[in-house]
């Protein structure tokens, strides 16, 4: 294992002479001194665990670390988030498994598969997710920042603030919400007098959103439905769309249902992650966080579909900053709940999150990925 050790320790460090990378790491195997590649004090630690580990790092396969990392084979000490720089030199082929997820959703249908892949996502218990979203609203979307250092609650009511008021929606307007999650948006709308109807169609979610209605006596309902199964026999004041259109690549076909389902002169509010690539991600987090074939919001390829409908332009704001706030929120979020998540879920559950969120939040800060609020207007 130490001979294998060995050869990591100069294949990395060939790797790193010829790349931009400046800051310095350390590769460690357990039970042994420290190899630091890179001059000055190292930003974080590899520690390898295991004869799996280890291969794992050989590979230089991002998605095989990853994966080594969530069952215990590696361990990663110091700045975490620093240690997703290491991506810029490792490689992420997985041709197979990109092939499938394209392929399922031809053999089951869109909205069948769908269907399976955000239940594999949002079936865990309610429970879970309140370890790391925000208190006051459970809004599993960015919030909107004007500083580093506010609260991620006061991002997130800002951000539902600011999509209720550009939509122009008053007390008694009916609303469309697409993806209910934990109730943010329905609740928050709810609240100010505001006809919201929710679709989801995760079971947990629906029975979640439901308790909250009843709760308050909301004007709101809730149904376990996808987006492009919904009919309505009146058109929408409204439609707000936080943090789903990742879930509806297909442009062409939403933007129509959009135009279907909404009253001239209304308006919609989305936002989004972003990517310049359509499909830009890694093998891991369509294996283990969201399996199908969603994909980060790519805009030039969105406003192409967008102008071949009768909708306006209203706004783009560029969110990519706030996108990273707020994940690096959750993701302190989880590290604090690390015990409870722990006993609860286990070991491998807590690290594949903790993966998750921290490899997204340094996606954003890197520019790999960019988020963005829109809003568009059918004319009268």
């Amino acid at each position: 294992m130490e001979r294998k050790f060995n050869y990591l320790v100069n294949l990395l460090s060939k790797k790193f002479s010829s790349s931009q990378r400046t800051r310095a790491f350390a590769l460690k195997l357990a039970g042994h001194p420290s190899h630091i590649l890179g001059d000055g004090e190292p930003a974080f630690t590899i520690v390898v665990k295991s004869k799996p580990g280890l291969a794992a790092l050989c590979s230089l396969d991002a998605t095989n670390i990853a994966e080594s990392y969530v069952a215990g084979g590696i361990d990663i000490e110091g700045d975490f988030l620093g240690a997703f720089e290491l991506r810029d030199v490792l490689k992420d082929q997985h041709p197979f498994h990109y092939l499938w997820c394209f392929i399922r959703p031809l053999l089951l249908g869109q909205i069948a598969n769908d269907k399976k892949s955000i239940a594999h996502h949002y079936e865990y218990d309610d429970e879970f997710y309140m370890l790391f979203l925000d208190r006051s609203h459970r809004c599993y979307s960015h919030g909107v920042f004007l500083n580093d250092d506010e609260p991620l609650e006061t991002a997130m009511t800002r951000k539902l603030d600011f999509a209720i008021d550009s939509v122009g929606i008053r007390p008694g307007d009916r609303v469309l919400d697409i993806g209910a999650g934990w109730g943010a948006f329905t609740e928050h709308a709810g609240r100010k007098g505001i006809k919201v109807t929710a679709l989801t169609i995760s079971e947990k979610s629906e029975t979640f959103v439901n308790r909250l209605i009843a709760k308050d006596k909301l004007p709101c309902t809730v149904l376990r439905q996808h987006f492009f199964e919904h009919q309505t026999d009146e058109p929408y004041d409204a439609i707000v769309n936080c943090g789903v259109t990742e879930h509806l690549p297909d442009y062409r076909t939403s933007l129509a249902k959009y135009q279907e389902l909404l009253k001239p002169g209304g308006r919609l509010y989305l936002d989004a992650s972003a990517s310049r690539e359509k499909y830009r991600s890694i093998a891991f987090g369509t294996r283990h966080i969201y399996p199908g074939n969603h994909s980060q919001l790519c805009l030039h390829n969105y406003l192409e579909h967008l102008a071949h409908t009768a909708f306006r332009l209203k706004f783009i704001y560029d969110d990519q900053h706030s996108y990273y706030l707020t994940l690096k929120h959750w993701a302190q979020n989880l590290e604090r709940n690390q015990k409870e998540m722990i006993a609860g879920w286990g070991e491998s559950f807590y690290r594949r999150f903790r993966i998750y969120l921290w490899g997204c939040a340094s996606s954003f800060a890197r520019d790999r990925f960019q988020a963005y609020r829109i809003l568009l207007e059918l004319p009268q």
